[in-house]
């Protein structure tokens, strides 16, 4: 038990280290600081988590049983990196241009974004992952044993002490360090610096405790390189025993893998910076792999050699130091494979639970729903939810897989199994990535008959130690058709079982994939997607997708802010405005634009969900003329005269809702200026004919001499009511020339919140004030007094106009950079489309005649008021009622002194 102990605390020292490593990471990428955590070092060895518990103990095992056969493990990806780097950069290109998220949004954005398509691609690598992060689990399991003595002999893992906590402990551990630093982020595309440089952190270790491991045998336990090499040569090992099939097929297979695989397109495409740093990668990480694989045949013979017989060779990375008493190397040597198998685990489980909740659990809670698009609130807490639950049931699909399989299987033959699985999505994806002609049909297709074959030709028999009717199928074929035996197919016996299934089920996948696609014809949408990655280094990523849409900006910004989130959203929409020459926070909803809009959310719910949740809102998508041409593969001088007629098109039509636009303007502001000059007339003569009145009264002495007081009043009030109004008059007039003289001074934020709230709900408390003090705790170099005459017409606007029973107002407060914005939202009905881009006018008033009262001054004068401090005020759309921001400079030159 003390041993237990002591491998238990110092697993959870490692983890809190990697732990801080991570955390301490994540804040210098939100700081902006650390460039090297985007480096090619950093890179390439986040591309380690290709070398997991396999690598570390199963090589060794490999060796021990097939000889040099273990090579194959690392020629795969070394021939990806160095014979494929221009696939791979392809692969980077079209990852980063169309905000992919995984391997799944990659397959289904390239068939016209099916969440389908995204469906199958997710189950199969949930069932294709799952014996790998069993294998994990293991290996760790196994390591535990050795030390608590529990199969030395090689005995089954499951019936050591401890065997079954241990992995479970294990499993909760990883799923909770993945959980605090794999959903902190909603945008898959935001990187997971924290995770990619504990992964890098992980590799230097594993990579150093094998060579510890190493130089101790060689040196130590075989007195040099000398007798070292004299020990191999008289080993079975050093024997080229090579069987072509079976070294093509697991190369092929590993070099698949390093591909599909979605842990490693996790970190080489989804966490890749900078597309150059696989130009580094192409020989840094071969390099890398030669280190891990230096020493595995001497610690082979080595250990077959010194050990006793019957002895596990898996784990000879550990038994050789604890036979010789090299506690502390053993404990090195755990930690390294420690490391090798929860750097996989924790890629795996992000990316799978991204898959899984971008593709499954969001589009199946959204139609639940009943709203789509629409639907009410913030969904983001619900995406982070699906990620957390999803990593969590990953990691339990791994353990549950563990418990059912033989425990005490090599763990070579568990990772290669899923080394299959997962490389059934190789035709899907190489045909996605160079073939226009490739469907949304023949895919599904392929990947379904690759995806049935590979269960039932390589992973139900892995179930058949404990599984009666596998053993069955086995033994006499189903329902007793001896040519339907999985591992001897339509009678094709005598082949490597791996090979086999590896040869049915990927040949039937390509076969039914390409025979589909010439069967089928293509969408749209799929020839636009089959252009862009076809041609991703020719086409630009922004080619317009949808056709000029009748949608409001409104719905589109309301959307965005549940998903991406309010200030995201409000920052996007208004640079877009700014792009278009408009004001606000509403662009018009261009193809460009909402083409821009789907690939932003793609990166926080996958391409397939944004694209559906847009059509609802939008409509549906439709492919420009230039798109057409280009699926077509038209001549460059009838692209080119398309391009420049749609351009003059859309030229004409941006200039036409301009003028409309104005028009509307216009047409309003001359309703509300005969509107207004009834409304002043009615306010100067009213006040006036009173004072004349009364003072007439006073003048002659008719009224009774106990009324003289009464009178005097009214005549008091009525001329405050007109100094009022004509204060107003001139205070826009001085503003609106510039006449205005400022006076700076120091303030707090709140303080001056205060005083406005204290002067605009004097006359009564029917308006709830909601507010952050601790935010407006801001300290501010301007204008005080001016600040403060405009919050107090905005509170006062609020009381004035909000219709809601329980009146609320909720004052927010943040800092953008070098300002302090101010949000003022109520709960009322919010102000109409129609009257937004006209409430800061002269004259314009919010309500109707009756109800407005007063002359429509109030936000003219507060925007010349904003303009003159260096800030502005906006009204903010899309929120649940009316909402006006007002953005302020922390200390800036103003626009008067």
């Amino acid at each position: 038990m003390t041993i237990l102990n002591s491998l238990v605390a110092i697993a959870l020292i490692y983890v809190v280290l990697l732990f801080l490593i991570a955390f301490v990471a994540e804040r210098l990428a939100v700081r902006g600081r650390g460039r090297w955590l985007r480096s090619p070092l950093v890179y390439t060895l986040s591309l380690s988590v290709y070398c997991t518990a396999w690598t570390f103990y199963g090589a060794v095992g490999y060796a021990a049983r097939s000889g040099l056969e273990f090579l194959t493990i690392y020629l795969g990806p070394t021939l990806v990196l160095a014979g494929w780097w221009w696939g791979l950069r392809k692969l980077v290109r079209i990852g980063r241009s169309q905000r992919i998220t995984s391997i799944a949004d990659l397959i289904s954005s390239r068939f016209g974004k099916s969440n389908a398509l995204a469906v199958i691609v997710t189950l199969m690598a949930v069932i294709g992952t799952t014996p790998y992060i069993a294998l994990q689990l293991q290996s760790v399991t196994l390591a535990v044993s050795v030390f608590t003595g529990g199969i030395m002999a090689g005995a089954d893992p499951r019936g050591a002490p401890d065997a079954q906590s241990v992995a479970a402990m294990v499993a909760l551990g990883l799923a909770l360090f993945t959980i605090l630093f794999g959903t902190r982020n909603l945008d898959a595309n935001e990187r997971h610096h924290g995770v990619v440089i504990a992964i890098a952190v992980e590799a230097v270790v594993k990579l150093a405790a094998l060579i510890a491991v190493g130089v101790f045998v060689v040196w130590e336990l075989s007195g040099g390189i000398g007798p070292t090499l004299a020990r191999i040569e008289a080993s079975p090992i050093s024997e080229w025993n090579v069987s072509p099939g079976r070294w093509m097929g697991l190369t092929f297979v590993a070099a698949a893998a390093f591909i599909c695989l979605p842990r490693m397109f996790q970190v080489m495409v989804v966490e890749n910076a900078d597309e150059r740093h696989l130009a580094v990668a192409g020989w840094a990480f071969p390099l890398y792999m030669l280190a891990m694989s230096l020493f595995v045949v001497p610690i082979t013979v080595v250990g077959l050699d010194l050990l006793p017989a019957g002895a596990n060779p898996d784990l000879f990375v550990l038994t050789l130091p604890l036979s010789q008493g090299r506690d502390g190397l053993a404990f090195f040597a755990f930690i390294g494979g420690f490391s090798a198998a929860t750097s996989m685990v924790i890629v795996a489980a992000i990316a799978l639970s991204t898959m899984v909740s971008n593709h499954i659990v969001m589009p199946i809670w959204l139609r639940f729903q009943g709203e789509g698009a629409s639907v009410s609130g913030d969904v983001r807490h619900m995406v982070l939810l699906a990620r957390r639950i999803s990593i969590a049931g990953v990691v339990f699909l791994g353990y549950l897989y563990f418990r059912l399989s033989g425990g005490g299987s090599a763990l070579a033959a568990i990772g290669l199994i899923s080394f299959v699985g997962v490389s059934q999505f190789l035709p899907a994806l190489i045909g996605g990535l160079f073939w226009h002609g490739a469907t949304r049909a023949g895919a599904i297709a392929g990947l379904l008959v690759g995806f049935f074959l590979w269960v039932y030709t390589l992973l139900l028999p892995s179930l058949a130690s404990d599984a009666q009717f596998v053993a069955g199928l086995l033994d006499q074929g189903p329902l007793g058709q001896g040519w339907l035996d999985p591992q001897a197919l339509f009678g094709i016996s005598g082949l490597d079982p791996l090979v086999h299934a590896l040869v049915w089920a990927l040949t039937l996948n390509a076969l039914v994939f390409v025979l589909v696609s010439l069967v089928t014809t293509p969408d749209p949408i799929e020839r636009l997607q089959g252009a862009q990655f076809v041609r991703v280094f020719d086409r630009s990523a922004n080619a317009p997708g949808w056709s000029r849409s009748a949608a409001e900006s409104e719905d589109l910004l309301i959307m965005a802010q549940r998903i991406i989130g309010p200030q995201e959203a409000q920052r996007l929409f208004q640079a877009e405005s700014a792009r278009q020459g408009l004001q606000g926070y509403l662009p018009d909803t261009t193809p460009e634009f909402i083409n821009r809009l789907e690939r932003e959310l793609s990166g926080s719910v996958g391409a397939a969900t944004a694209h559906a949740m847009i059509a609802q809102i939008v409509g549906r998508a439709s492919v420009s003329v230039e798109d057409l041409m280009a699926v077509a593969d038209e001549s460059a001088q009838m692209k080119e005269h398309s391009t420049q007629l749609e351009a003059k098109s859309e030229e004409l039509a941006r200039t036409a809702r301009q003028l409309r636009r104005a028009n509307d303007k216009l047409t309003e502001l001359s309703r509300q200026k005969d509107a207004f000059l009834s409304q002043i007339s009615h306010e100067l003569r009213t006040p006036m004919t009173s004072i004349r009145a009364f003072s007439e009264i006073l003048r002659d002495g008719d009224g009774d001499p106990g009324q003289t007081g009464k009178f005097a009043g009214v005549i008091h009030d009525e001329s405050q009511r007109l100094t009022r109004l004509l204060d107003d008059l001139l205070d826009l007039s001085v503003l609106e020339n510039g006449q205005v003289t400022l006076n700076l001074r120091d303030g707090r934020l709140g303080q001056v919140l205060d005083h406005a709230q204290g002067a605009a709900t004097a006359m009564g408390d029917d308006l709830r004030v909601r507010r952050e003090r601790a935010r407006e705790d801001v300290a501010l170099h301007t204008d005080l007094d001016r600040l403060s005459q405009v919050f107090i017409n905005l509170i006062a606007n609020a009381r004035k106009y909000c219709a809601a029973p329980r009146p609320e107002l909720r004052i927010d407060v943040h800092t953008e950079g070098d300002a302090v914005v101010i949000d003022f939202i109520d709960n009322g009905a919010g102000i109409p489309a129609d009257k937004q881009n006209v409430i800061f006018e002269k004259f314009a008033r919010v309500g109707s005649d009756q109800a407005a009262g007063g002359a429509g001054l109030g936000l003219a004068i507060c925007r010349e008021i904003m303009t003159r401090l260096g800030g502005s005020v906006s009204y903010l759309p899309g929120q649940e009622g009316a909402a006006f921001r007002v953005i302020l400079p922390l200390r800036a030159q103003m626009a008067a002194q």
